[in-house]
């Protein structure tokens, strides 16, 4: 007896099979695939469009983009929000909407966070060729403009034929939900292919729930953690990303209370710890507290947990100093434990530090290491605090700017960035008082993710409020997705810090010789240079034209009371204030960052940002 089959498009069947995918972790379902953002075109309209229309909101809700890079966005915001346990699809046509989601895409692998990914390709027939945005290549009959996705996709295929899909959707689901291997999954479909029919296995529509694995320690591996945390006079965790997603705030809470061992954290990790437990001390790295790098460069032992060790943490190699330091790191996947020649510690995050939690009992650090990091965090508050401070009167420096909005915020609003100058000033400065409520993009660090990651964050978590927080540079790359928030009526909030320029890059281009050539937003003077006035953009206007309420503020008081508004209004608002550029407010950077100097220049900054250069370089170390 034959089995039962359903006869529909492969777009229809993709969209079912979509509809019944669960993932289950600590005996909690949720969908895997919960909506699907998209933008139209011939190479997705009649088969991908017409599934999402057929099948209708409750088996799988659409979300109407206005751009191909920010649909991905909203998406990787949103997988974020939600500890990668939920997900969202992006459709898009052929040609350029496809090769907008490259951007997204890689920044979504980057962070390893669950994006699933239809665009549309060229016939798999070949029955017209080439067609309307068709890339033809000379020797590559095969190749398409889908084909820029593979080094950005942790899992690719495209589906030439109907019956491919079973396995090639299996597939997806399994990276997707897999905590090691997730991140942006494409699935390449040919829009003739998109419309054929077939029948379908009825199993393949049966609901599946994917498990994610809590893997606990090797016994091996915990019993030489334990020993190496146990004979170190100076340790010190550094806590990343997988803190956050393995919900592992409080087992490592649990891990300092009873050890006493102090936690750094990178971008990602920031808010593992709440900003006032005794031994949060703050970011790592180049922009990071002035306590937290100094106890890095004397530490001999630092255990990471759910870290990459980007540049920025490692200030580019230059931070762990003490000769005898070695590192212990705890992550689920083998591939980031192995790194800095460290003691592996592979798993769940949550599992392992609950483990050496109870192989540690007992065991503290001595009394006076606690007392000298507890002394160095309260002198950092005092730094924070004077950041913070502005007079109610004046025009507010950006520090300034991020002290109001921490006296307006709660602790489960979410705080987003992901660019310019703000990243250092949140990284060493902001008080994160709830697990997700510092939301910063900082592995691909891409200008024009904040607004549409907002929006993601609102529809995950709809009652919390969301602040995107860009300067001038990142709203002009992406402001599109406001009309999204209007449309869907999203209360996302904008804070829109004006500074005519792009802020961070000036800045790293005046210490690196670049006398901050190209990074200011004004016209040009006579001898060519852009240093003219300020350009007349009035991007609050802008704002409100896409529909966002725009609040202005030129003070320190107007600036809070417009915070304030904002988060009370059920409405996407705009608060928009120009900031005080002339007053140094923000801590400089108390480790080195490398981004290579010209070797050889005639102009006098750039000689002397080389020998600066040469003398940074020359405390790097390999640690093997």
């Amino acid at each position: 007896m034959s089995s039962p089959t359903r006869r529909l498009t492969v777009a229809q069947a993709l969209v079912r099979f979509l509809s019944v995918q669960y993932t289950e972790r600590d005996g909690v379902r949720q969908r895997l695939i919960a909506g699907t953002w998209g933008i139209f075109g011939h190479g997705n309209v009649a088969g991908l469009g017409q599934a999402l229309l057929e099948a209708g909101e409750d088996a799988m809700p659409y979300h109407q983009g206005r751009n191909e890079q920010a649909m991905v966005h909203a998406a990787v915001g949103y997988a974020r929000q939600l500890d990668r346990l939920s997900a969202q699809a992006v459709t898009t046509s052929i040609g350029p909407g496809a090769t907008n989601l490259v951007t997204g895409a890689a920044l979504a692998t980057v962070n390893r966070l669950p994006v699933l990914l239809l665009p549309g390709d060229s016939f798999a027939t070949r029955a017209a060729d080439p067609l309307l945005q068709q890339l033809e290549h000379p020797v590559e009959a095969d190749l398409t403009v889908n084909d820029t996705l593979r080094p950005v996709s942790r899992w690719f295929d495209r589906v030439t034929r109907p019956e491919a899909l079973i396995p090639a959707a299996l597939h997806a689901m399994r990276v997707l939900a897999d905590p090691v291997e997730t991140g942006a999954v494409t699935l390449a479909l040919p829009q003739d292919v998109q419309a054929e029919a077939y029948d379908w296995p009825e199993e393949f529509f049966a609901e599946r729930i994917w498990r994610v694995r809590r893997p606990a320690p090797d016994p091996a591996e915990l019993a030489a953690a334990a020993r190496a945390i146990e004979r170190a006079a100076r340790p010190l965790i550094v806590a990343g990303g997988g803190v956050h997603h393995s919900g592992a705030e409080d087992a490592l809470r649990a891990l300092v209370d009873a050890t006493g061992i102090p936690v750094a954290s990178t971008q990602a990790g920031k808010g593992s710890l709440r900003h006032d437990h005794p031994a949060d001390v703050g970011g790592i790295g180049h922009t990071g507290t002035a306590v937290c790098d100094d106890l890095a460069r004397a530490a001999d032992l630092v255990i990471g947990v759910g870290t990459r060790y980007t540049d920025f943490t490692t200030a580019s190699n230059t931070l762990f100093q003490n000769p005898d330091v070695r590192f212990v790191n705890l992550n689920i996947a083998a591939f980031d434990a192995h790194k800095l020649a460290a003691s592996s510690l592979v798993a769940d995050a949550r599992t392992g530090l609950d483990a050496l939690t109870e192989a540690l009992a007992g065991h503290r650090v001595d009394a006076g290491y606690e007392a000298e990091y507890r002394a160095g965090k309260e002198r950092w508050e005092r730094v924070v605090a004077a950041a913070y401070r502005g007079e109610d009167d004046a025009v507010p420096t950006q520090t300034q700017v991020l002290g109001a909005l921490d006296a307006v915020v709660g602790d489960d609003d979410v705080v987003i960035n992901a660019a310019g100058s703000l990243p250092g000033d949140l990284h060493k400065l902001w008080r994160a008082r709830g697990r997700r409520q510092y939301h910063l993009e900082y592995g691909f660090s891409c200008m024009g993710y904040e607004i549409p990651a907002a929006i993601g964050v609102q529809q995950a978590t709809p009652d919390t409020p969301v602040w995107a927080l860009v300067g001038d540079g990142t709203y002009l790359m992406m402001p599109t997705e406001i009309v999204t928030a209007v449309q869907e009526g999203l209360p996302v909030n904008l804070l829109l810090i004006q500074n005519h320029g792009y802020a961070s890059i000036g800045g790293l281009s005046e210490s690196v010789g670049g006398e901050r050539f190209g990074t200011a937003y004004r016209y040009r003077a006579a001898d060519g240079t852009f240093s003219g006035d300020p350009l007349p953009v009035d991007l609050a206007a802008n704002a409100g034209s896409l529909g966002m309420d725009v609040l202005r503020a030129t003070t320190v008081r107007e600036l809070r009371d417009a915070l304030a508004a904002a988060r009370a209004s059920d409405r996407p608002t705009c608060v928009y204030v120009e900031t005080d550029t002339a007053t140094a407010t923000a801590p400089p950077a108390e480790a080195w960052w490398d981004v290579p100097v010209a070797a050889t220049a005639s102009r006098e900054a750039a000689v002397r940002a080389r020998e600066e250069y040469e003398r940074q370089v020359a405390a790097r170390r390999r640690h093997l």
